[in-house]
């Protein structure tokens, strides 16, 4: 009797360890995929210099970690939503960033505010509903802010 007790026992701790163990490597998996380095950037202000800094900026954290260590999304919001306009004069810079993976948002509200519909926009980018929201989700999930203005 003892020794069934035992072995049942062992058998269940073995069971525990085990399950426990599969459990950790899958809650691991998704850690070890994230990249090293996530940011969001704001940009509110028009101004195409402003601009300009933002997507250089962009391009050097992707160049200066690695493509596989970064991910960036850049959320648009306010006055400086007219630069993702498919005819701005930011628009080929827009789309080079888009290319080496770097996200663009636009805010949905503002869009909304004003008038502008998506396909008034770069085709690639992202809509969000609320760009505010995006950013105080993104950094609720521990990644950088940086406004770039």
């Amino acid at each position: 009797m003892i020794k069934t007790v035992t072995s049942g026992l062992i058998a269940s701790i073995l069971f525990l360890l085990l399950s426990a163990g599969a459990q950790a490597q899958q809650a691991a998996a998704p850690a070890a995929a994230q990249p090293r380095y996530r940011v969001v950037m704001q940009v509110s202000n028009p101004d195409p210099r402003g601009w300009h800094q933002a997507l250089a900026n962009a391009m050097a954290l992707r160049k200066n970690a690695g493509p596989a260590n970064v991910r960036i999304e850049i959320v648009v919001i306010g006055a400086g939503i007219g630069m993702l306009r498919y005819d701005s004069p930011q628009a080929a810079e827009v789309a080079a960033v888009l290319e080496q993976g770097v996200k663009v948002l636009a805010c949905g509200e503002t869009m909304k505010s004003l008038i502008l519909e998506p396909d008034e926009m770069l085709p690639g980018i992202g809509h969000v509903p609320a760009g505010l929201i995006e950013i105080m989700d993104r950094q609720r999930e521990g990644w950088f802010y940086i406004k770039a203005d």
